[in-house]
């Protein structure tokens, strides 16, 4: 084989490695995050008492003060750590799309699914983090008003099917990449992702639902 024709694949070094790992771990910290979160602001489907008693104690005790802005650097850190595979030159994103629908390989169109949603969800992310950190406390009663008032309601719908599609494929993706699920598992392992994935969805669609008919 020619030097022309040769492929060379660069041996990944120790930094790199680390990287990854702090990238697994970050993941899968924001993983935990998300779903305490929906399950922790569904709460208000069992009434706004239920969910301004959790929010009191998250402020009372800081952990809101002190924890929404560290969520921040850890997802912004998790961002940046997974940008580095991220292919943001046209002429990268366009062989990434080609090799895509050559290959017809599902993983991959979870990556990409993935990637696309990392994007959006960085923006939209940010926005909800802002307007909830800087308007505290939290009450059921704040977010309704701001669920019934002006286009938060679109922003909100859009929102939750992008964080639970990026949270699901996350997990999958961990569970595959580091081992957790050997190959003859990953069929399985998709089944509970999609599952978990629509179980949430659902949930944030009935509290959404809730926060719109909740009186203010």
């Amino acid at each position: 084989m020619s030097i022309d024709t040769a492929i060379y694949v660069q041996t990944p070094s120790r930094s790199s490695a680390c990287l990854d790992w702090l990238q697994m771990l970050t993941g899968a910290g924001l993983i935990l995050f998300m779903w305490m979160h929906m399950v922790l602001v569904a709460s208000v489907i069992f009434g706004p008492g239920a969910m301004n008693t959790i929010a009191h104690f998250f402020e009372s005790t800081y952990m809101a003060q002190v924890g929404g802005p560290l969520i921040g650097l850890v997802f912004l850190l998790h961002f940046v750590l997974a940008a580095r595979k991220i292919p943001f030159r046209a002429e990268q994103q366009s062989r990434i799309w080609k090799h895509a629908r050559m290959l017809a390989h599902r993983d991959t169109w979870l990556w990409l699914v993935q990637v696309v949603t990392a994007m959006l969800i960085l923006i939209m992310g940010a926005i909800h983090m802002w307007v909830v950190l800087t308007d505290l406390p939290i009450t059921a009663q704040k977010s309704a008003a701001r669920i019934q008032g002006g286009f938060w309601m679109t922003f909100y719908l859009f929102l939750l099917p992008l964080v639970e599609l990026h949270v699901g494929i996350g997990l999958y993706r961990i569970a595959v990449k580091w081992g957790f699920v050997g190959r003859d598992k990953r069929s399985k392992m998709k089944r509970f992702e999609y599952g978990i994935t629509g179980i949430f969805i659902f949930i944030g669609l009935i509290t959404l639902l809730r926060f719109y008919f909740l009186a203010v």
